[in-house]
Formats: C-alpha cells, sequence, structure tokens
C-alpha cells in the first residue's frame, strides 16, 4: 500500500523539523565543500602535499576534542556527569572507520579533481541505505530507493567522463582500445580506494547516528563527541605508528610544514566538519546527510571551474541534473529517524509535569 505523500509545507517540517536543523544542514554542505577546495589548493603541481596528511587529520582531531570538551564544560557549569565507558568503547568502531576515511580523502583527492572525487562518493547513498535499514529497522520506500538509485546513476554517468578523457589519450581510435581505457579505468586502484572510503563512511555515518539516537542518547552530544576524538586520535596515532612516523610526525621541521595558513584553514574547518557532522546526525538522518554531500557537487563544480579552471563537460552536467532530481525526488517523500529520542523527550515532558504537580499540591 503506497504511503500517502505529505503537502508541501509538511514535507518540509519532515525534512528540517527545526530552523536550527536547516542552518546544521546548510553548514555541512558549505564546510564540506571548502574542504575540498582547501585540501586541492595546498596540493603541489604534481598532486602531492608539502604536509604529512595524517598529522594534520591527528591535529584536526584534536581540535575537536579540545573543542566539544570545552563546549561541554559551558554548558554544564564544569561539572562532569555520563561519562559511560560502554559508550567510550562503542566509539572505537566510527573512530577506526572515520580514521581510515579522512586519511584516503587526502589520497584520493590527488588522484581525482574535487567535481569527480564528490561524485564518485555519492556510491555511498545506495550502500547507506541499505546499512540503515539493517542498524534502525526501517523499510525504505520505493520513492526513496528510486531516488538513491537515481542518485548512483549520475556517479556512473560522471565516471563515463573519464573514461571518455582517458581514451582520447589513446593514438589509435579503434573501439576496442577506448573500452579497453574504459575497463582499467572503472576497475583501476584509485576506484577501489574510493569504493573503500564509500563504505568506511556509510558504515561510519549510521553507527554514529545509532550511538546518537539509541545507544548513548542519553549521553550529552559534545561527552558523544569528546568520546569519538579520543578514539580517534588513538586510531591516528597507531597509522603513524605504522607508518613509522609517530616520531617524525611531530619534529620541528614536519610541524613548521603544517604551520601554513592554508594548511592551517584545513585543520580549523576540518574540526568544524566533524562538530557539526555530529549535530547532523542528532538533528536529521544519515540518509538526508548522503543528499546533502551530493547537492555539494554543483557548488564544487562551479567553484572548481572558477578557481582551478577545471572544465564542466556534458557528462558532468548530465550527472548534475540527475543528482539535482534524485534529491528533489527523495525531498518528496523524506525518511523521519528519530531513534529514543522523542521517547526520552517524551520522558523528561512526563517528569518536569510531575514535579510541578507536587509542588503545587504541597502549596
Amino acid at each position: 500500500m503506497a504511503a500517502k505523500r505529505p503537502s508541501s509545507g509538511g514535507q518540509w517540517k519532515q525534512l528540517f523539523p527545526t530552523k536550527c536543523s536547516l542552518f546544521v544542514f546548510l553548514a555541512y554542505m558549505a564546510l564540506f565543500i571548502n574542504q575540498g577546495i582547501m585540501v586541492t589548493a595546498s596540493q603541489r603541481a604534481d598532486n602531492s602535499y608539502s604536509y604529512n596528511t595524517v598529522t594534520v587529520v591527528l591535529l584536526s582531531e584534536a581540535t575537536k576534542l579540545v573543542v566539544s570538551f570545552l563546549l561541554y564544560l559551558r554548558e554544564q557549569l564544569y561539572c562532569l556527569h555520563n561519562i559511560t565507558i560502554p559508550v567510550l568503547a562503542l566509539y572505537m568502531v566510527p573512530a577506526l572507520l572515520y580514521c581510515l576515511y579522512n586519511n584516503l580523502a587526502f589520497v584520493n583527492l590527488a588522484a581525482y579533481d574535487p567535481t569527480t572525487y564528490f561524485l564518485l562518493l555519492q556510491l555511498r547513498v545506495v550502500v547507506t541505505g541499505i546499512v540503515f535499514q539493517v542498524l534502525f529497522k526501517k523499510q525504505l520506500s520505493k520513492w526513496q530507493w528510486v531516488s538513491l538509485f537515481i542518485l548512483t546513476l549520475g556517479c556512473i554517468v560522471k565516471q563515463l567522463n573519464i573514461t571518455e578523457k582517458n581514451a582520447q589519450v589513446v593514438t589509435s581510435p579503434k573501439t576496442e582500445d577506448i573500452t579497453s581505457h574504459m575497463v582499467s579505468s572503472l576497475f583501476s586502484v584509485h576506484t577501489g580506494l574510493v569504493l573503500l572510503q564509500v563504505l568506511c563512511s556509510c558504515l561510519a555515518g549510521v553507527y554514529n547516528e545509532k550511538l546518537l539516537k539509541d545507544i548513548g542518547a542519553e549521553v550529552h552530544i559534545m561527552v558523544q563527541n569528546v568520546f569519538m576524538y579520543i578514539d580517534s586520535i588513538l586510531c591516528n596515532a597507531a597509522v603513524l605508528l605504522m607508518r613509522g612516523e609517530l616520531g617524525s610526525a611531530f619534529t620541528v621541521s614536519a610541524l613548521s610544514q603544517i604551520w601554513q595558513p592554508a594548511v592551517i584553514v584545513i585543520i580549523i574547518n576540518n574540526a568544524a566538519v566533524g562538530i557539526v557532522t555530529s549535530f547532523f546526525l542528532k538533528n536529521l538522518n544519515s540518509i538526508l546527510k548522503t543528499f546533502a554531500s551530493a547537492l555539494e557537487l554543483m557548488f564544487t563544480a562551479v567553484l572548481s571551474w572558477l578557481i582551478f579552471g577545471m572544465a564542466i563537460g556534458w557528462w558532468t552536467v548530465l550527472a548534475i541534473a540527475l543528482v539535482t532530481y534524485a534529491s528533489w525526488m527523495y525531498a518528496q517523500n523524506p525518511v523521519v529517524n528519530r531513534g529514543r529520542l522523542d521517547q526520552l523527550e517524551g520522558s523528561q515532558t512526563s517528569e518536569e509535569v510531575r514535579l510541578v504537580s507536587s509542588e503545587t499540591t504541597e502549596v
């Protein structure tokens, strides 16, 4: 039986329950677009980096940790509570996944232009839908799945643009040569790394939402952020140790390479992205987060053209059109997922009413 579509006002209310949630949505897109542009701007002419990328990620996590801790102390008037060790341990799962995701971002941005990179990352939408259904036991509607697959089609169309450019390098115009280049591009090492990054993003995002709305719903959001970043710092330190760079990553020479305006902006922006993402998952959901990432494509394509002179081909235009249409279709019937938050808010309201009633009775 088909679900009844809400009115346009109801659709908007389902997408963005509060003005704060709309601000979080817009801030999330703006920060991620800026991150891709800044990372690309910090590359050398050969697409390599003059600084240690793992050190940058580690310093970003440390910045998130300090900011989250200070915000929690400010709100709680320097009173620490709700420190639950089980939740701290559970955050090691998304921390590991985000650690791998963040470090792969530098590798993949060196192999692709920002628009292509963000387009390929939209493959995470379908995978996120599957993981979301499993963890939250919520079945997506037919039209929601159609919008997800149209979004994936947009990613494939963009990949065709890459294979077309690669095929032009071939001196022979034979069809088999062009096909060979298309196949090699689709199954290249960098495509595999993007798919791994997609998997990390899906699992980490949905599991993080599960912790915020269900398993750790009673724990303050900034405390959960602190847990995440403690675990993330441990994971990134382990990456440095495995690469044999734990000592050299924080030498005077290494830190002097980090002390560049562009790199400092990347660290601050990445820290802001992490904190805003936690509010996004708490107030909205993982499915909408992936669509927000898809909408970044239009702005990233234009900015990359304006800043780096990267041409926008017809395949890219078609891909962006598909992404836009998929986003519009999803907006007609968005996913609503509050987890245990409504239950907890209802309990708090009942408790407040009970206290007021008992005070009135005593008077």
